[in-house]
């Protein structure tokens, strides 16, 4: 597997981006700060990576293209489209964004965001998506999500079968699937399902962990990895039975120092299992 998480150094350079890359010891990484219309630095981007063995996991098309806001919701599919088109040109494994929401939220849980009429939303528009792209090399991939599609397992195997596009693949945040009791207490069996029904699919992963209060009634919060419940070892397992170049991507933490501790206890646990990190 790799593991990448953002740098904090100057990266308006490749150069100074795979630098900064290599003083933590990544070997996956975030897209890289690049202007999407200057061909010029996206190739010079990707050639950095590839001459440093460096894989950029995901270009990043954070948006609402389900939205119940036409315009907004028409803004969110072009955005989908030149990043999945940026993906492509810069080599990276995916381009993610989540489903969507059809509340005023662009990521809030809204009931009609499990109607069979917003499943139907989400596989049109990501085949407009792709098929407007027309990506060769990368896939277009939507991170589970605790409440839209995908939040299960097979939610996102549903999605595959029905969106139907060789360019679809599986975004993989376990945590975010972790959206019950059940779920908490068993992380090994939530990643096992994943992997297991997932695997072939998988092109990127989020590392992050989460914690269930004792306060009534039901309270969850994502912490840094090796801080909760999710069970780590079986997930650097899973990881490794894809092969070695599987990127695992640290997310959401407030400092580089807690980058760094989350960094050192996936290493830690890979080492324990023996599992390689690239």
């Amino acid at each position: 597997m790799r593991l990448g998480a953002p740098v904090h150094d100057d990266c308006s350079t490749p150069e100074a981006w795979v630098a900064a890359l290599r003083r933590k010891g990544y070997s996956a990484a975030f897209c890289p700060p690049v202007n999407p219309d200057d061909d010029g630095a996206v190739a010079a981007y990707a050639a950095a990576a590839a001459e440093a063995n460096i894989v950029i996991a995901e270009v990043g098309a954070w948006s609402n293209p389900i939205s119940a806001d036409e315009g907004e919701r028409r803004q969110a599919v072009d955005k989908c489209c030149r990043m999945l088109d940026l993906a492509d040109r810069i080599g990276a494994k995916c381009c993610v964004n989540i489903a969507g929401s059809r509340a005023q939220e662009w990521d809030g849980p809204h009931p009609d965001n499990l109607s069979a009429e917003t499943f139907e939303m989400i596989v049109d528009t990501v085949r407009e998506i792709i098929d407007t792209a027309a990506p060769t090399r990368t896939d277009y991939t939507l991170e589970t999500m605790p409440w839209v599609p995908p939040h299960s397992p097979q939610s996102y195997l549903d999605l595959i079968r029905a969106i139907d596009r060789e360019r679809f693949g599986v975004h993989l945040d376990p945590v975010n699937l972790v959206n019950s009791i059940e779920r908490y207490f068993d992380t090994a069996g939530l990643l096992r399902e994943c992997f297991d029904k997932l695997g072939p699919w998988i092109r990127s992963c989020h590392a992050k962990d989460i914690t269930l209060s004792e306060e009534l009634t039901v309270h969850l919060a994502e912490c840094a990895p090796g801080e909760g419940a999710l069970d780590y070892a079986t997930f650097v397992r899973e990881v490794d039975r894809l092969g070695p170049d599987v990127p695992v991507l640290i997310e959401h933490l407030k400092s580089e120092e807690d980058f760094d501790r989350a960094a050192a206890h996936i290493r830690a646990v890979a080492q324990a299992e023996g599992v390689t990190i690239v």
